[in-house]
């Protein structure tokens, strides 16, 4: 009976979560097919410029988000109500003092950050105007990340996904209607994406009013050790938004020596696909996190055991699915962002679709387990996971490949780099394990 009601509560949370998180990762996807249609070629490419940034806003907010709730929902778990609102008031703290220093930095260095992310004169001002607008936009992302992850933890995965789509689909009418009918350019499209955040904050609020409503904030004095305590949970979600930063910069400087501005268009495609795809596995991840936290408060490790196997069950089946989607309709997908039918960036793209996804499976058993060791407040795997993903292998890799096979070489990083990671996770796991049958 127990088991039923777990795997009812796990689908429950799950599907909410993917279909929320699907939402979320259509903020760039929408900009992708708007600018793609309206701007051309210069204009993907200076998206794929500037998203590397919001991959470090976005990572900031998950970071405090997924840190902040899952410390409040251990302490829920274990009774400690003072201590969940003490969680919850320091998240809300540390996560407005780096949103204020995003907002400075796009006031007063987007120029010089255009000029290091290698944008040409070809695209400069475009790729200027989006990191500025996104970064003035930094507060109302992170908050929305935040409030959404706690929502979640408050027993409303139902109204997480709500905002979500809501914010979403607004990003995608307020895209369309900026760019065409408005004429406003790459500002019409951040504005949108900058948008999105804001109407899904609004309707986040209700929770906020609403009896069901079990987090407050409350007068605190700054703990290093709670603090601590919560980015050390969040980090390897952070390393996960921020690595995926990261190896765009790393992709893009070594495709604009391989192909120019057109790779990097192509490769825009393709990177901004994988956020729709890590973000069902992410859909998946916290779906499971506030369950697991629970069950591990309560010190069930059968339990927790149990939804890890929901987890890479569910994750298998729509992995196969993705992939065929990909192998059969490679071509017809790159086609809605190839509005001037670019033969150059149909047959990359292409090429690359099919190789860069082979490591999809690899992506969904990373980003399982490393949510996996955080929900059972083990920081130092779930780091050792997303640094390895994020940092340590990849960018080598991409390099090494790139001047061994050239654009084939790109595209494979990616997919060994997530094998290789996949090795090390279940390597961890089993030692985990271990380490509780000694106990």
């Amino acid at each position: 009976m127990k088991v039923k009601i777990l795997l009812k509560e796990f689908f429950q949370y799950v599907v909410l979560n993917i279909c929320g998180m699907v939402g979320l990762s259509c903020y760039i996807l929408a900009d992708t097919f708007f600018v793609s249609n309206g701007l051309g070629a210069n204009g993907l490419t200076a998206l794929n410029l500037a998203i590397p940034i919001y991959s470090f806003i976005h990572g900031s907010g998950l970071m405090f988000g997924m840190g902040g709730a899952t410390k409040y929902s251990i302490c829920r778990g274990q009774k400690e109500y003072n201590n969940a609102n003490k969680s919850f008031s320091s998240t809300i703290l540390i996560m407005s003092a780096l949103a204020a220093v995003f907002m400075l930095t796009g006031i007063f260095f987007s120029e010089k950050l255009t000029i290091l992310l290698g944008a040409d004169k070809d695209v400069f001002h475009m790729t200027k105007t989006y990191l500025q607008v996104i970064l003035l936009f930094a507060p109302a992302f992170m908050a929305n990340d935040t409030l959404l992850c706690f929502i979640r933890n408050d027993g409303n995965p139902k109204l997480s996904m709500i905002a979500m789509l809501v914010g979403s689909f607004s990003n995608i009418i307020l895209d369309y209607i900026f760019i065409f009918p408005l004429h406003m350019g790459i500002f019409g499209a951040v504005l949108a994406t900058g948008l999105a955040p804001v109407i899904s904050l609004i309707v986040l609020s209700e929770h906020w009013f609403s009896k069901q409503n079990q987090f407050h904030l409350i007068r605190i004095n700054p703990s290093f050790r709670m603090t601590g305590n919560i980015i050390s949970l969040g980090v390897p979600s952070f390393i996960t938004e921020m690595a995926s930063g990261i190896v765009m910069i790393v992709y893009n400087a070594i495709i604009l020596r391989l192909q120019g501005n057109i790779g990097v268009a192509a490769y825009g495609v393709v990177a901004n696909l994988s956020l729709v795809v890590v973000s069902i596995f992410t859909g998946i991840a916290q779906g499971m996190q506030p369950i697991l936290s629970r069950v591990y408060g309560y010190g069930e490790h059968d339990s927790q055991k149990q939804i890890l196997k929901y987890a890479f069950k569910t994750m298998l089946v729509i992995s196969c699915v993705i992939y065929l989607i990909f192998i059969l309709s490679a071509n017809p997908i790159v086609s809605v962002f190839n509005s001037e039918q670019n033969v150059q960036l149909l047959q990359i793209a292409v090429t690359g679709l099919k190789l860069y996804f082979t490591a999809i499976p690899f992506v969904g058993f990373n980003i399982i387990i490393s949510a996996y060791f955080t929900s059972t407040e083990q920081a130092l795997p779930a780091q050792i996971i997303s640094l390895s993903r994020g940092f340590l292998i990849i960018i080598p890799m991409a390099f090494f490949l790139s001047f061994l096979l050239k654009m084939t070489g790109v595209w494979l990083s990616f997919p060994i780099t997530e094998c290789f990671v996949t090795l090390t996770g279940i390597a961890l796991y089993i030692k985990s394990e271990r380490g509780k049958k000694n106990v």
